[in-house]
């Protein structure tokens, strides 16, 4: 991959901030861009990749497109053959640094730290080659504090060239932590009649890591894991795809045994992705009933059903249904939770503070039309749901062990598991097909004790076979609904 040249576009496509970093594409090239992108909109044909004499412009943007009021855009040049993902990827790259500097990415954030940007800008690439991308070494020595001026050469930190480039070296906690989160976003395609076409899972392990040292750990998943290379399994078994690790992960030791084995970086990041092809069904089931009089009113009747086990209990309920915008003198009726009407959103949104697994609510709703109604549009807004389900997990996938090597400080440990499911959101229609997102989230606290190098084997209630693990004897078990605290094994 290379890249010519980077621009940070404003609303109008004017040029906020630019780098040329190989000089050989004319900088005024930028200048038919918004011309450009207009005529493809025009045309129907737009896309995220455009030319204009012969030199490809690689377009992105922050979260939300140009027509936003606040919205910035990432455009790069280039003249040779370039590698379309990475440019996109190093885009992305550069949203994410300046997002963890300026914590809001908008245009007056860019006006007000243009000298920073510049400096990142060439941190972040050198000819046209991403470079340094981990905001947190960049944060070691391009910073936002004055500090006094030092006469001799400015020297960069050991890290950026050392082997382990994403860690600094001489880190101390006095209390050291690891954080993990499993997250897994459900995506559900639903016919009208109610079967689940399709159904996929995307799945993500992100840490926030609190260790002193250069500490190693190794990450063990439960039992139920594979991954696609290995071959069908069991019918219970789960078979990750499309597996994606951050670079701290040694891939050599991962291809032959399979193995987790990294140093983390300082903080917060994601150690790795995937994609899981199941059948899932939607936790909480939404059908609804319109009824439309003719120049006079509307009405609604919403049920709501929780089609997970009873012991597990929905917290937070959100569900969230599109009403006619010249909608008049709402009147609500339900069984559980309250309605309020935000006439902004052209919405109304049935809150249920917690929802038991196995029940079913429901809601109606009356509203008045003018005489004289608006055109009915072509497409109709799906019903969108939001919850979150503590002690939960969709796919099976549990964080079983976490083992450090003896290079951190030593303390007590206390090694706690839970799991919670949130879900954001679930989009339901009437009489088409639905497309579903569901969250599922572990939150794993680990604590680093008097690391040993015997192997220690203990039976858990609930597993058929003793756990095992050396060099720290910390294994961790996650049973639904309650929290379990192993006690480390002395000998």
């Amino acid at each position: 991959m290379s890249a010519s040249a980077v621009y940070v576009l404003d609303l109008k496509g004017k040029v906020l901030v630019c780098r040329n970093y190989r000089g050989d594409v004319d900088m005024s090239e930028i200048e038919h861009f918004m011309t450009l992108l207009m005529d493809k909109e025009e045309e129907g044909t737009l896309s995220p990749i455009l030319s204009h004499g012969g030199v490809p412009l690689h377009v992105d943007q922050t979260q939300q497109p140009l027509s936003y009021p606040s919205a910035l855009g990432l455009v790069a040049t280039s003249k040779k053959n370039a590698s379309v993902s990475l440019v996109f990827s190093f885009l992305y790259k550069i949203i994410q640094v300046f997002s963890e500097y300026f914590k809001e990415l908008e245009e007056e954030s860019i006006r007000d730290n243009f000298v920073i940007i510049y400096e990142l800008m060439d941190e972040l690439m050198d000819f046209g080659y991403p470079q340094t991308t981990d905001s947190k070494i960049l944060q070691e020595y391009i910073t936002q504090e004055g500090h006094k001026l030092d006469t001799g050469a400015p020297r960069p930190p050991a890290t950026v060239t050392n082997a382990v480039s994403w860690r600094s070296e001489g880190i101390k906690y006095r209390k050291n932590e690891v954080f993990l989160d499993v997250i897994e976003s459900v995506n559900l395609l639903v016919s009208a009649n109610g079967n689940v076409l399709r159904s996929e899972i995307v799945g993500s392990i992100k840490m926030r890591v609190f260790l002193s040292g250069m500490p190693e750990l190794r990450l063990g998943l439960n039992d139920k894991v594979l991954f696609e290379n290995t071959g069908r399994g069991k019918s219970k078994s789960v078979e990750l795809e499309d597996v994606k690790f951050h670079q701290c992960v040694r891939l050599s030791r991962f291809e032959n045994d399979r193995t987790i084995s990294f140093i983390p970086p300082d903080g917060e990041f994601e150690l790795m992705s995937y994609r899981l092809n199941t059948h899932v069904k939607p936790l909480i089931w939404i059908e609804s009933v319109i009824e439309k009089h003719s120049h006079s009113r509307i009405e609604y009747m919403i049920k709501a059903k929780s089609q997970f086990k009873r012991r597990s209990t929905a917290n937070n309920v959100e569900i969230h249904i599109p009403v006619p915008t010249d909608a008049d003198s709402p009147k609500f009726k339900t069984t559980v939770g309250s309605v309020k009407w935000v006439p902004e959103n052209s919405e109304i949104v049935w809150s249920i503070k917690s929802f038991p697994g196995g029940k079913e609510y429901l809601m109606r709703a009356h509203f008045g039309l003018p005489s004289v109604e608006a055109e009915d549009k072509e497409g109709k807004p799906p019903i969108s749901v939001k919850f979150e389900i503590p002690y939960f997990t969709t796919s099976g996938i549990q964080v079983s062990s976490l083992v450090l090597t003896p290079t951190c400080a030593q303390t007590h440990a206390h090694p706690l598991t839970r799991a919670h499911t949130d879900g954001t959101p679930v989009r339901t229609r009437t009489h088409t097909p639905t497309l579903a997102h569901v969250h599922s989230t572990q939150h794993t606290r680990f604590a680093r004790t008097n690391i040993q190098t015997n192997v220690h084997k203990r039976a858990v209630p609930g597993h058929a076979e003793p756990c095992c693990t050396s060099m720290l004897p910390l294994t961790i078990f996650e049973e639904l609904g309650r929290w379990q605290e192993l006690r480390v094994l002395q000998r």
